[in-house]
């Protein structure tokens, strides 16, 4: 299948569940995982999974790519929290809300504490909530701080929280060509990474754990992450 008709078939798939009733939010992630496994496929884009997959609760990873949510949405059904911008994408933008993506502005304090409580209610599920505390995207070269802000709504709700690290194995070139930072123009680098056909990604997820403190969980995974990014590809 191709891209084009792989991306098609996600948006008739998801008109055929709303012809069927106002979708759940538990529907609407199992339908995003659906799709990105759908258009994974499509793209030729092998990945490798080692951990226990987390069915629940808050789950941290770093963030390399916007490939990093076609990975993650076709590994295990979730909620995305995002960039506000992304909602205005062509096509991506709808595939995200249409999943149930939470959309946050970091410039706009009322925008963060309207997430945190949508989070709150979304712990309540059996899907997880996946989170990039670093804030952007980033070379792979150095993990950045966590930010603990929406790590609280998991430590209100005792609700697990796993660590998670992606990476990519690029044939013939670099991690870091893959990835999407600084200030590059996203669509000439979507079509890069499109073009990349000999390209796979690493997944390990860590055990899930209960904090204290959402500080001492954003250390804590982020010590985690940077441990996972570390092992050799070999223990993958």
């Amino acid at each position: 299948m191709t891209l084009g008709a792989a991306l098609a078939a996600c948006f008739a798939y998801y008109w055929l569940i709303r012809m069927q009733g106002r979708p759940t939010l538990e529907r609407r992630a199992r339908w995003l995982q659906w799709s990105c496994r759908l258009v994974r496929a499509a793209m030729g884009i092998r990945c490798r999974v080692q951990g226990p997959v987390p069915t629940r609760g808050l789950v941290v990873s770093n963030h390399l790519s916007h490939a990093d949510i076609l990975i993650y949405g076709a590994i295990l059904p979730c909620f995305f929290i995002s960039k506000a911008e992304v909602a205005f994408w062509p096509y991506f933008g709808w595939a995200a809300r249409a999943g149930g993506t939470l959309f946050l502005d970091r410039r706009r304090r009322v925008s963060a504490n309207m997430v945190a409580q949508a989070m709150s209610e979304r712990l309540k599920l059996p899907v997880p909530i996946l989170l990039f505390p670093e804030g952007t995207s980033t070379d792979g070269s150095a993990l950045l701080r966590f930010h603990p802000r929406l790590y609280e709504p998991a430590i209100a709700a005792a609700a697990p929280i796993a660590a998670a690290a992606i990476r990519y194995v690029n044939q013939g070139g670099t991690e870091r060509e893959l990835c999407w930072f600084g200030d590059m123009a996203f669509v000439p680098h979507l079509w890069r990474v499109l073009a990349s056909r000999r390209f796979s990604a690493e997944v390990q997820f860590g055990e899930s754990q209960n904090y204290a403190s959402r500080r001492d969980a954003a250390q804590s995974t982020h010590d985690a992450v940077v441990a996972m990014r570390a092992a050799p590809l070999a223990r993958w």
